[in-house]
C-alpha cells in the first residue's frame, strides 16, 4: 500500500478557512473582552460621524453608501466577525454578533446552550449569547442587553448600520427629538 494513502490532514492546514475562522474567533472573544474600550472608540466614532452629518449630507449618503459599507465591513468584520445584517446592535449585545449565532437568534440564547456554555449546533464555539452577557457586563451601558431587539430585516443585508445610524440620530435632533435617541437605541445616550 503506497504511504501517502496514510496521509490525513492536519485539524487545522495553514492558510486554510479553518485557520481563518479560528483567527477570527480570537479576535471576537477578544473584542468581546475588551467590550468597555470597544463601547468608548463607538461612542467616539459616532460622535464624529454625527458632527459630520452636515458634510455627510453635502456629498450624499446614497454615494456614500458603497465606500462606507466597504470600510463597516472591513473593521467590523476583523473586530466582531460581522455578517454586516445593516442592523447593527454590538452596542445592545456586550460586542458580541449576535448574527454569529448559528440560529442567528438576537434575542438570547436558544433552549440548546451546553452546560459548559458552548453552542448545540457549534460545540466547538461558546454561546454567542454566553459571550454577550459577559461583555454587557463590563460595559458602562451593558443594561441594552434586555432591550427586545426586531427581527432582521433582510433587505438591509450589506448596507451600512453607521450611516442609517446617523442618519436617525441627526434627524432626530433636527427635529428637536434628540430625546427619541434613547428609542432608537435603549441604553444609548444621544451623541453630541
Amino acid at each position: 500500500m503506497p504511504a501517502w494513502t496514510n496521509w490525513s490532514p492536519p485539524a487545522v492546514m495553514p492558510g486554510s478557512t479553518t485557520e481563518r475562522g479560528e483567527t477570527m474567533y480570537r479576535v471576537r472573544l477578544w473584542s468581546i473582552r475588551h467590550a468597555r474600550l470597544m463601547e468608548r472608540l463607538y461612542d467616539t466614532f459616532e460622535g464624529t460621524l454625527l458632527r459630520l452629518d452636515p458634510l455627510l449630507r453635502r456629498i450624499g449618503y446614497a454615494r456614500l453608501e458603497r465606500p462606507v459599507a466597504t470600510v463597516e465591513r472591513g473593521v467590523k468584520g476583523f473586530l466582531f466577525d460581522c455578517r454586516m445584517c445593516g442592523q447593527c446592535v454590538l452596542s445592545s449585545t456586550g460586542m458580541s454578533c449576535p448574527m454569529n449565532c448559528p440560529k442567528t437568534l438576537r434575542n438570547g440564547p436558544c433552549g440548546g446552550v451546553r452546560p459548559n456554555g458552548h453552542c448545540e449546533v457549534r460545540p466547538e464555539m461558546r454561546c454567542v449569547w454566553v459571550e454577550a452577557w459577559r461583555g454587557a457586563a463590563l460595559m458602562n451601558k451593558g443594561e441594552a442587553i434586555m432591550t427586545v431587539q426586531g427581527p432582521v430585516d433582510h433587505s438591509l443585508q450589506g448596507s451600512s448600520a453607521w450611516l442609517r445610524r446617523i442618519r436617525e440620530l441627526a434627524d432626530a435632533r433636527a427635529a428637536g427629538r434628540a430625546g427619541d435617541d434613547a428609542a432608537a437605541v435603549p441604553g444609548r445616550s444621544p451623541a453630541s
